[in-house]
């Protein structure tokens, strides 16, 4: 409520306080106007109508009165709801005072952040430009060392192909070398054998038994020697065949291979337990030529056992088969199992079983040609297992 409705009300009430006072006078004009209206019955309209134009106004000013005093009222609730509202005004202001204090604080970390972040990116750009430079001569450094490996490279591929191509040639004169001395070699042992076969036959009655023994050991170790040569070719010309893939029944071919070199009745026959053998990708001719070498070693092997048991199987795993044969033979000490493939190479004596040593070096060339793997396992006087592996079909 304003200064200016305040005094309209102080106004007001005086107004009232004043009707008031009007009113007790009247009432006093009317206890004498009664009084005399006897006698002043002339008078007694006109005070009437003044009377009834007194009391429409006194009845207008209290309408008056009852609207100032609502109106009053509605001021006051006004006031009151206004001076909430304030008091709502001024927290909220103190909290938004309180919040804009918090935030300049804020604001204020946050420069001081951005100072040191400011002076961190700074150094990092330094360390940046200082890491291009050493990137850039790293890298000029690094062009130089791929430069110097091409030229090695280059080099190195260079002797490679000559060592290759010597290689090869080495090869090829050694293989030459290897076949005409094994050829060579068995003109002369024929010979030998021959000759000493004549002696035996023309003049044998002329030599006492000593010298028939050194016949027969002439003719024995020409023979032999005739088997080396036999087998030396057989290794060298290996070298020079030319391998030719097809699917190679296994089964087909063992059994081949069993009746070829199967001994005669009146010996110890091998009794085989062979499994299902899956075909293969290879060289017939010299897979067959591996079973042979592989099962007749397991049958020599053998020979000085009441019974020979051979068992042949093979499994398969991805693309590969692999083959096995095992013996119950005399087996071997696998410490010296990095001779066992070498030519000449052999693990029992002449005298226990005979043989040029060239057989398993012959097997271990053949499965190598055909991109597979050979190697066995022994225990001595208990037998050996011998695995190669080949593409299946």
């Amino acid at each position: 409520m304003t200064k200016n409705d305040s005094d309209k009300l102080i106004i007001a009430n005086k107004e009232i306080a004043f009707q008031n006072e009007e009113k007790e006078n009247r009432a006093a004009e009317l206890n004498i106007a009664n009084k005399e209206l006897l006698y002043q019955t002339s008078e007694k309209k006109n005070r009437a109508a003044e009377l009834v134009i007194a009391n429409k106004e006194l009845i207008f000013q209290n309408s008056e009165k009852e609207d100032r005093a609502a109106e009053l009222v509605i001021a006051n609730k006004e006031l009151a709801f206004q001076n909430e509202e304030k008091e709502k005004r001024a927290q909220e202001l103190i909290i938004a005072n309180r919040e804009l204090i918090f935030q300049n604080e804020e604001k204020e970390k946050r420069a001081s952040e951005l100072v040191l972040a400011n002076k961190e990116l700074a150094f990092q750009n330094k360390e940046k430009e200082k890491r291009a430079v050493e990137l850039l001569t790293a890298n000029r450094e690094l062009k130089k060392a791929e430069d110097d490996i091409r030229v090695l490279n280059e080099e190195l591929e260079q002797k490679v192909t000559e060592r290759t191509a010597q290689l090869l040639a080495a090869n090829k004169e050694l293989e030459s070398f290897s076949y005409s001395v094994s050829h060579d070699l068995r003109a002369p042992i024929r010979a030998i054998n021959g000759y000493t076969k004549i002696l035996v036959e023309d003049y044998g009655e002329s030599f006492d038994a000593d010298g028939e023994l050194v016949l027969q050991s002439i003719i024995h170790n020409s023979k032999k020697m005739g088997e080396l040569i036999d087998d030396l070719l057989a290794f060298s010309k290996l070298g020079r065949k030319e391998v030719t893939f097809s699917t190679v029944n296994m089964d087909e071919l063992l059994g081949e291979v069993i009746a070829e070199i199967l001994p005669t009745e009146n010996e110890n026959i091998p009794k085989f337990d062979i499994k299902l053998l899956p075909s293969a990708k290879g060289d017939k001719s010299l897979i067959k030529q591996v079973w042979i070498n592989l099962i007749s070693n397991a049958i020599k092997y053998s020979s000085h056992k009441k019974e020979t048991r051979i068992e042949i199987g093979a499994s398969l795993k991805g693309n590969q088969v692999t083959y096995y044969i095992k013996d119950e033979g005399a087996g071997f000490d696998m410490q010296y199992y990095d001779k066992l493939f070498g030519v000449f190479q052999r693990l029992h004596s002449q005298e226990e079983f005979e043989g040029t040593g060239i057989g398993l070096a012959i097997v271990q060339k053949i499965i190598h040609r055909h991109n597979g793997t050979i190697w066995a396992e022994s225990k001595l006087t208990e037998g050996t297992c011998f695995h190669f592996s080949l593409h299946k079909a």
